[in-house]
């Protein structure tokens, strides 16, 4: 089967997986017509300025000291920030079941990795909050943490940021599944004006286009160097763009109502369905299990049933991503479905 058969043949499905705009949710409509806004970082319109303008506007939006547009993903953003605040030899404290970016950048950057382990939670098969006393390690130059984990488990940002203080470490945020936390109190706290670094997926939860994400800074280090060490020097404007007309919009009143009209259809569905328990900390990540099915065969139902794909499962439970592509029509159909199990 060729890329497009198999584009073609999962568009047939109802995803509740990554990107969360699912293939038919468009912030910035114009983007279908890709090839027509893609230029020359050499053209006479001065892109780069335009870029650095809207990285400014950015931060003020998120109220950081910089935010920086990648177009190649968080895992550019971890490595950046790891470069940018560490020099070779030293320490960087990282899960020992961290998303392989983590470890790549520590080599990357000619650091010593140093593990610590989270907490289990049994009772959905998923790994648990990272608190203080994981990261209370001393001699350590930067300190990595996931938060939310991919299933939605978020710890304790400011508590954490505090033992860093403590001990002279940055504090680096994998919050790629945490981009809408910044535009909606009714979602976690974002870690992007705590921690030092915080590193957002765009394509993951808010709509954005594969790859896009942030790289939000709260130091006085600038990442730009380091930025410029590992990406391409003929970036794509189009997605460069696309990043710029996805904040706004999540920055709009129109994105901040499209949000929360999501939180409060996902808390209905919870409250309405009776035979599935739910887990978590992050309303959007739908982590859910049935007493008399595993977490796999819960996942093949719902996927030879009623044409419902997930994002996660383990042998106890399992995931299904939303975001801001995750509309009403596609909640009810879930709803249904999961009633009928």
């Amino acid at each position: 089967m060729g890329l497009v058969s198999l584009l073609k043949k999962r568009n047939r499905k109802l995803l509740f997986t990554t990107p969360s705009h699912s293939q038919k949710y468009f912030i910035f409509h114009k983007f279908r017509q890709f090839y027509k806004y893609d230029i020359s970082e050499t053209d006479a319109y001065e892109p780069q300025a335009a870029l650095e303008d809207a990285q400014t506007k950015a931060s003020k939006i998120y109220g950081t000291k910089y935010t920086y547009f990648l177009t190649n993903g968080s895992t550019s953003g971890i490595v950046a920030a790891v470069l940018a605040c560490t020099n070779r030899g030293d320490k960087v404290l990282i899960w020992d079941k961290a998303h392989q970016s983590h470890l790549n950048a520590v080599k990357l950057a000619g650091c010593t990795p140093v593990y610590y382990s989270l907490p289990h939670i049994k009772d959905w098969g998923v790994p648990g909050k990272t608190t203080p006393e994981l990261i209370d390690i001393k001699g350590v130059k930067a300190v990595i943490v996931t938060s939310p984990t991919y299933e939605g488990i978020v710890s304790d940002i400011e508590a954490l940021k505090n033992i860093c203080k403590k001990n002279n470490a940055f504090l680096i945020v994998d919050e790629a599944h945490g981009a809408l936390y910044p535009f909606s109190d009714k979602l976690p706290q974002s870690a992007v004006n705590i921690a030092d670094f915080t590193i957002q997926s765009l394509h993951k939860t808010a709509g954005g286009l594969n790859p896009t994400a942030l790289l939000h800074v709260n130091c006085d280090i600038n990442a730009c160097d380091a930025i410029s060490m590992i990406n391409t020097t003929s970036p794509s404007y189009p997605l460069l763009a696309s990043i710029e007309a996805n904040i706004s919009f999540l920055n709009s009143s129109r994105g901040r109502k499209k949000i929360d009209k999501l939180v409060t259809t996902i808390t209905d569905l919870k409250t309405n369905i009776k035979n599935i328990e739910f887990g978590g900390d992050d309303i959007t990540k739908i982590l859910i299990k049935h007493t008399n099915l595993s977490g796999f065969d819960l996942s093949e139902k719902l996927y030879n049933e009623f044409n419902i794909e997930d994002e996660k499962t383990n042998s106890v439970s399992t995931m299904l991503l939303c975001g801001i592509g995750t509309d009403e029509k596609k909640l009810e159909q879930l709803f249904k479905s999961l009633s009928k199990i």
